[in-house]
């Protein structure tokens, strides 16, 4: 097993008892997103010089004193609409192609604070509006179980170079499942916070009622461990929440014996065959855990979140789409446009309807611990089948989130962990989400499901597989550092 194989848990293990160093992690990874990011075009920006010093900084101040905590000398990458301090931040987008930051967002501040290397920026749809990553500027994201598939999205680039062992763990956004459904997609572990747990200063919108910011990592313990320094008030972010943050790895300790309730409408319905298969193994295996399912009834308040998504979205972006209109993608601006249709009144009822329906969720949890649900309905669609049929892009788009985009209007702490593969070798998530705050059992339940099989264990091979086409009108990334391998800025 080569160093890039380890977990993030794992890598820090060793890096804390000085059996490999920062720079030795921050190579291997650097050396495989060198051989296989040209098929999968998961990074915009590589910041290999920038990391290798941070690796050796990190290396000189654990031999001198110390690790930090478990992240301390551990390479990650950020999605690419995460603000870096003097690194080019474009959201996937032409409209920002030479946008460079001044600050960094406040997750940076706390990663950086917490002793991480950071490796660069991930490719991504287009402002986060969209769930298939074939609209970006820096062209579609490959799925690393099979090429020719959509490696979901809007945070493609962040589930694919961690399910790639580019990385040992990423930061993706997510407003309606932008966490999950890639993650679900690419067989890794994504995880979507308390709206309001993790701050979003710093961190471009595309609706500020909706977004949420988490990690996406191997494992569940991994995912705990990213969200420790992570999670916590921010005085200058306006949806932040003031509430204590537990130790999240100590709480995968917790009792297995949860009380699931399955909401069947809609998440049960019309699923693929396959997806329905493992979901109804996975709930066997819960239940040999000690869970008692109970099935549940949750209001989902889809069109209230649709219409905020919106206007919103068109809040943010109408001071730029009068003068730098054309360096949006066609298909980004439609959807942009579209928000102007939404007036300030039913922008006002939507969002209050959203905020009443939020503190109506936390009832369905006085009979029920955990919600558990299938990720996605479908498996990871096909790059060209995607590409060539645009018109119809939104609607297909629509299906992948489907059992995603509620719980980003209610709110609630979700996660998505690998549970099978169809016949055709692609991954397959399970989804459990929990009440407002409760990211603990969320995770403690995950990490018990994870433990009693085997799906994480497995890994993808891209660099057996050719490149397909698709991507050859794509902006081309940018190599802002670096030793070896052979790049530089």
């Amino acid at each position: 097993m080569s160093l890039a194989d380890l977990s993030l848990a794992e890598a820090s293990e060793l890096v804390r008892t000085r059996r490999a160093s920062p720079v030795d992690l921050t190579r291997a990874c650097l050396e495989r997103i060198e051989t296989l990011d040209p098929k999968l075009n998961a990074f915009v920006t590589v910041t290999a010089e920038s990391a290798l010093a941070a690796a050796r900084a990190a290396e000189g101040e654990i031999a001198r004193s110390g690790s930090r905590g478990p992240l301390h000398g551990i390479p990650i990458a950020l999605k690419d609409l995460v603000d870096t301090r003097g690194v080019r931040t474009t959201a996937g987008s032409r409209v920002f192609e030479d946008r460079v930051p001044a600050e960094d967002a406040e997750i940076v501040r706390r990663l950086g604070a917490a002793g991480v290397v950071f490796l660069g920026k991930l490719n991504m749809h287009e402002f986060a509006f969209g769930a298939s990553t074939v609209v970006s500027a820096f062209g579609p994201v490959h799925n690393p179980w099979s090429l020719a598939r959509s490696a979901g999205g809007s945070s493609a680039g962040s589930a694919a170079a961690v399910a790639a062992r580019l990385c040992f763990g990423a930061i993706g956004s997510d407003t309606g499942g932008s966490i999950r459904e890639p993650a679900a997609y690419c067989g890794i572990v994504g995880l979507k916070p308390s709206f309001g747990r993790v701050s979003t200063r710093g961190v471009v919108p595309l609706a500020w009622s909706l977004d949420h910011v988490g990690p996406m990592t191997r494992t569940v313990l991994d995912a705990a461990l990213m969200l420790q320094p992570l999670a916590g008030y921010d005085a200058l972010d306006p949806a932040s929440t003031d509430t204590p943050v537990p130790d999240y790895a100590a709480a995968l300790a917790a009792n297995r014996a949860f009380r699931i309730g399955l909401p069947r409408v809609p998440f049960y319905e019309d699923l693929h065959p396959e997806l329905a298969s493992a979901t109804r193994a996975a709930l066997s295996v819960l239940a040999a855990l000690g869970c008692q399912e109970r099935e549940v009834a949750i209001d989902i308040g889809t069109d209230a979140a649709f219409a905020v998504l919106r206007a919103e979205a068109h809040a943010y972006h109408e001071p730029m789409l009068a003068d730098r209109a054309e360096r949006y993608q066609p298909e980004t601006l439609r959807r942009i446009r579209g928000g102007a249709e939404v007036t300030a009144a039913a922008y006002v009822a939507a969002r209050q309807k959203l905020e009443l329906l939020r503190r109506q969720a936390q009832a369905v949890f006085e009979t029920v611990d955990l919600l558990v649900t299938p990720t996605t309905p479908v498996p990871p669609p096909a790059i060209d089948e995607l590409m060539a049929d645009m018109a119809n892009l939104r609607a297909k788009e629509i299906v992948m989130l489907r059992n995603t985009r509620p719980w980003n209007a209610l709110g609630l702490p979700t996660i998505s962990v690998p549970c099978g593969f169809t016949a055709d070798g692609l991954p397959i998530g399970l989804q459990i989400t929990g009440a407002a705050g409760d990211e603990a059992r969320v995770l403690a339940l995950s990490h018990a499901y994870e433990r009693a099989t085997e799906w994480h264990q497995r890994r993808p091979a891209p660099d057996a597989q050719e490149r397909p086409t698709g991507s050859s009108n794509a902006a081309s990334p940018t190599i802002v550092s670096t030793e070896p391998p052979s790049r530089r800025q």
